[in-house]
């Protein structure tokens, strides 16, 4: 909370801050488990093919069979696997980089690493909120809010844990 702290102008506090529910995260560990089942794809139907339709391997081991495999596929595998971490890299670092927050006079959302992109609404130009909660988000306790202000638009926030307490803290910064 690094930027909204240093944000706050004097008599603002701070109601409530908005936080990524561990479902986000679990969505990231799938792309981990997504690049290795791929990469595995990848390695054994390359074993299986050559096996069964090509000349057979010289080797009777799986570590020899993997080294008779083509290179352009090892290659492939590994780019598969790689894509994996990276797009886990990619949600993580967008989660630790992103603050989002509710004060006695604005609702903050700040997300980048390298470049910095600031959304802030005036408390009292907001219009509506729209809570989102899927069956899952019901049941786990998170959804994605969608408030939209006068002259402003509409601004998306991502998957929150306790979205009816966001929108609560939005209505008790409204009556402030």
């Amino acid at each position: 909370m690094l930027y909204v702290q240093q944000s706050l102008s004097q008599g603002e506090e701070l109601i409530h801050v908005g936080r990524f529910h561990w479902m986000y995260t679990v969505g990231a560990v799938v792309n981990i488990l997504f690049g290795i089942v791929g990469c595995i794809l990848v390695i054994v139907g390359a074993i299986y093919f050559k096996s069964n339709f090509g000349a057979g391997f010289d080797s009777d081991t799986w570590v020899g069979a993997v080294r008779e495999i083509h290179p352009g596929l090892r290659l492939l595998a590994f780019l598969v696997f790689v894509f994996g971490l990276l797009s886990f890299a990619q949600r993580m670092v967008i989660k630790a980089t992103t603050e989002i927050a509710i004060t006695t006079s604005r609702l903050i959302y700040k997300r980048g690493l390298v470049a910095r992109s600031v959304g802030e609404i005036s408390i009292d130009r907001i219009e509506g909120v729209i809570v989102t909660q899927g069956i899952l988000g019901r049941i786990l306790g998170y959804g994605r809010l969608k408030v939209r202000g006068m002259g402003v638009g509409e601004v998306v926030l991502p998957p929150l844990e306790n979205p009816i307490a966001f929108r609560k803290a939005i209505e008790k910064g409204r009556s402030s």
